[in-house]
């Protein structure tokens, strides 16, 4: 596999497959926020105008194109106008499909998969997306956002699984010029079922057809965790085939968007980011891109492109007891340190985008967006916690979050328990409690706390959480729990002679 330095604009144009890629978009993030409500529309538009300055052939989303698995319809009406403001047009695709007709085909609606050869459409930049775990599909139909931005021919959705134990991965081959692109999706699955899936040969991910096997070059691109959560909650780089080129993976938001090299595997793996900071951590910290990615043969150019419409965003940390002469019961001391603190950040904040913006002169205090700004106070030795929204009226107008501006926390030390002792927890020396509690932490906790279970099965609780949490279903567990309820009783009505170990039972519920 070649990597090619630099592949001009002019060079082999017929022949070169030009691809726009972001992942991670979550649109209509903070909807409702005065300030930041309209930040993720915003920088998605700057990527839509980005790739069509570049004049791709086609743009390429890793999942979680909207935030909420129910968008609403202000949020899925801004989404449509933009892609059609930018994807619509005269100008033809470059692209041809050469799958098969019988894969070219919606199965249930009989509509043409891919928009651009629609003849009911003027396609000018087709998006090609996969869903993440906030958008993917659910209730009734198994449907999701994607499906009505598809069946209306704006997106063509791909990557889409029915069969929860069995998962068939076939190419969309893209041709043009001599250059022929397989393109792969699988949507979000939750990790720990497609760890167990890949262990179990569950998963078929299909080569290209042996005539053009050894010219095309294979993408892939996935939502899932690639750092190990826990030991299953996340999928290994080795499960995926060694005859892809590239692996673009959604989901993690830091940015890592250079390829790296898996030498195991043979193949380079890019992560993009999210494209908006939805969470105050230091994954949000790198600076935000997308990529362009040239292919021509079985080389490929990947060149990195800075977003320029993304929030600042700085984080800093302090240690009060570190701090010399300062007073754990002085708390206006304490106070006014970190009003300090916070306006050392906000200027480096302003700095950062005179660089990225290139201003030589004075910025003007209209044209800088307010940050987004982070101070972790660690107080462990006598000092109390502020009350942050008081605290925050101090930078009305001057930061984007002022109600959540400082993070207490410091590190508790556990006393060893005895081991025979039935709240003993095994947490290291030193634990500093976590800034919020995400998904995997909380599957791990139902994981780690609910063993003793006997009727409901834990696989489906945590399901049934996520719904609840993530996709805002309030009947969620009430209804994973009156359908576990209702499946046991009948099992045991079907034979009131029966005798079987707990474990047999739940797995047949």
């Amino acid at each position: 596999m070649d990597v090619v330095t630099e592949i001009r604009d002019d060079e082999d144009s017929n022949d070169c497959i030009s691809i726009l890629i972001a992942t991670d978009n979550h649109l209509g993030y903070l909807e409702n926020d005065p300030i930041r409500g309209q930040d993720s529309l915003n920088t998605f538009r700057e990527i839509l105008q980005i790739a069509k300055q570049n004049n791709v052939d086609m743009v390429l989303l890793g999942g979680d194109l909207f935030h909420e698995n129910r968008p609403s319809r202000k949020v899925l009406y801004e989404t449509m106008k933009i892609l059609r403001t930018y994807c619509m047009g005269d100008k033809q695709c470059q692209l041809e499909i050469i799958n098969e007709d019988t894969e070219n085909k919606d199965n249930d609606d009989n509509f043409i998969k891919v928009n651009f050869q629609d003849p009911n459409y003027k396609i000018a930049m087709p998006v090609f997306s996969i869903h993440g775990n906030h958008d993917d599909p659910s209730g009734d139909g198994n449907l999701c956002a994607l499906d009505v931005l598809a069946v209306s021919g704006l997106v063509n959705y791909f990557g889409k699984t029915s069969a929860v134990d069995n998962i068939v991965v076939k190419p969309i081959l893209l041709r043009k010029g001599r250059t022929v692109l397989a393109l792969y999706g699988l949507g979000n699955v939750r990790d720990q079922r497609l760890h167990r899936m890949f262990t179990e040969n569950a998963v078929k991910i299909y080569q290209p057809p042996t005539q053009i096997s050894n010219e095309s070059f294979n993408l892939m691109v996935l939502h899932q965790n690639r750092v190990a959560h826990s030991v299953k909650n996340y999928i290994p780089e080795h499960y995926l085939p060694d005859f892809m080129n590239i692996i673009i993976w959604g989901h993690e938001h830091d940015c890592k968007i250079e390829p790296v090299y898996n030498e195991q595997q043979n193949f380079f793996i890019s992560q993009p980011g999210s494209s908006v900071a939805t969470s105050l951590v230091e994954g949000e910290l790198e600076p935000k891109h997308v990529a362009k990615l040239n292919i021509i043969g079985d080389q490929f150019e990947l060149q990195k492109i800075r977003l320029r419409t993304v929030r600042p965003f700085v984080m800093g940390e302090i240690v009060l007891k570190e701090v010399e002469r300062l007073d754990p019961t002085k708390t206006s001391a304490v106070s006014s340190l970190l009003i300090k603190k916070v306006e050392e950040l906000i200027q480096d904040a302003k700095n950062q985008w005179l660089e990225m913006n290139d201003y030589d002169d004075e910025l003007d205090d209209d044209m800088f967006p307010l940050p987004l700004i982070r101070l972790k106070v660690e107080y462990s030795g006598g000092f109390t916690v502020l009350n942050n929204r008081q605290f925050g009226q101090k930078f009305v107008n001057l930061v984007a979050n002022n109600h959540e501006i400082l993070h207490f926390h410091r590190k508790r030390v556990f006393t060893e328990r005895k081991k025979d002792s039935a709240q003993s927890m095994h947490l290291p020396d030193e634990f500093e409690m976590p800034e919020n509690l995400s998904h995997n932490y909380v599957t791990d906790l139902v994981t780690e706390n609910m063993k003793t279970l006997s009727i409901l099965p834990e696989n489906a609780l945590n399901e049934a959480t996520t719904l609840f949490v993530d996709k805002d279903d309030p009947h969620a567990i009430e209804g994973f729990y009156n359908n576990t309820i209702a499946k046991t009783r009948t099992r045991l009505r079907q034979d009131k002679n029966l005798i079987c170990d707990d474990k047999i039972l739940i797995e047949e519920v």
